[in-house]
């Protein structure tokens, strides 16, 4: 088993607090904060644009890691360029958009250095991601339909990680699983294949320490397995 990462969704924070809950991440010891972009199109919802990730990234050294819930630009500078910035892990896109600018989109990230992964809708055969193995660094699951922070973990999810992992086969890609991760199913996510918990609403509460050093320790058990 790999090093588990964990990354807390910004987008479930107390945005009034918002400095406070970055210094709450920087003594977790998170290992990125995940930004969900959304445009009102893709998603039926709207989040933040790219200055909010610049105002936090540039105040911590945690790196960022940006999921878009956007319909891509045909001309990809004027869609991601805004994204590309030093303090960007990775860009994840989705698998719903068209192949084609998809393919150029994955292309334009891979010139810039950073990351590249896709997502998957619940409702989207994992298969669908196949022929974009050998381009990617990571696969995001969406265990809840995208766009709304505090949904409850989709039935049939974990299946669809096992269905990942084996895909994946062998690959140094990472599996990233974001909605409905609470501290009752995570054990469940990771035993199915996941090595990246995305939490949202369930990392923004009292026992959010004790639940990371839970995590840690589940995952020196998996690695000692």
């Amino acid at each position: 088993m790999s090093k588990i990462y964990i990354a807390p969704s910004i987008f479930a924070a107390d945005f009034y607090n918002l400095s406070r809950v970055v210094k709450k991440f920087e003594e977790l010891k998170v290992d990125g904060i995940h930004y969900d972009i959304m445009d009102n199109h893709f998603v039926p919802n709207i989040s933040f644009g790219p200055k909010v990730i610049e105002d936090v990234a540039t105040r911590t050294e945690i790196p960022a890691y940006v999921h878009l819930m956007i319909e891509l630009n045909k001309n990809p500078f004027l869609g991601l360029n805004p994204y590309l910035k030093p303090f960007v892990k990775s860009i994840v896109l989705h698998i719903e958009n068209e192949r084609e600018l998809l393919n150029k989109c994955i292309g334009f990230i891979k010139k810039a250095n950073k990351k590249v992964g896709l997502c998957i809708k619940p409702a989207t055969p994992i298969n669908s991601i196949e022929d974009f193995l050998d381009e990617i660094d990571l696969i995001l699951i969406m265990s809840v339909e995208p766009g709304f922070s505090g949904r409850e973990f989709l039935a049939g999810s974990l299946k669809k990680i096992e269905m990942t992992r084996e895909l994946v086969d062998g690959r140094n890609i990472l599996i990233q699983v974001d909605g409905g991760i609470n501290r009752k199913n995570y054990r469940d996510v990771l035993k199915a294949g996941a090595n990246f918990l995305v939490i949202g609403s369930s990392f923004y509460t009292d026992d959010v320490e004790e639940w990371i050093t839970e995590i840690r320790n589940f995952e020196a058990i998996l690695q000692s397995a």
